[in-house]
C-alpha cells in the first residue's frame, strides 16, 4: 500500500477501535458479533489489514453504527476530507472530553451522527 491508502486504512481502525471502546465491547465480543476472527479484527484495527465493504457492513452493525458512515470513514462513498476532518474534531472533542462519563459520550456521539444522518444532501 501507498502512505495514502496507509493513512486511510490506519484511520479506519482507529475509528473502529474508537467506536468499539465507545460501544464498550472487546474485541473478542465485537469479532463474534461481526462474524469474524479475533486476529483479523485486530489486523483491521491496526491498519495492518484492508476489510471488504461485506465486513465494514458486518462492522458497522455490529456498532450500531451506518454503513454509510463506516463506508465514507474508508473512502468507499463520497464525503469530502474536510467534511470527514469536521466530523471527526467534533467525535474526538466529546471523546476526550474528561468531563464526560463513557455513556455521556456515546450518547453525545450517537446524537450527533443522527443529526448528521437528517441533513439534506449538499
Amino acid at each position: 500500500m501507498n502512505d495514502e491508502n496507509e493513512r486511510v486504512w490506519r484511520g479506519v481502525g482507529e475509528f473502529i477501535r474508537a467506536q468499539r471502546e465507545l460501544a464498550n465491547l472487546s474485541l473478542r465480543q465485537l469479532a463474534d458479533i461481526a462474524k469474524i476472527s479475533n486476529p483479523y479484527l485486530s489486523q483491521i484495527e491496526r491498519g495492518i489489514h484492508k476489510p471488504s465493504a461485506d465486513v465494514l457492513k458486518n462492522l458497522a452493525s455490529a456498532l450500531k453504527i451506518s454503513a454509510e458512515t463506516m463506508y465514507t470513514q474508508a473512502g468507499l462513498l463520497d464525503g469530502s476530507p474536510t467534511e470527514r476532518a469536521q466530523f471527526e474534531g467534533v467525535e474526538q472533542a466529546i471523546r476526550l472530553d474528561a468531563q464526560l462519563s463513557a455513556d455521556q459520550k456515546d450518547t453525545l456521539i450517537r446524537i450527533y451522527r443522527g443529526f448528521l444522518e437528517r441533513l439534506p444532501a449538499s
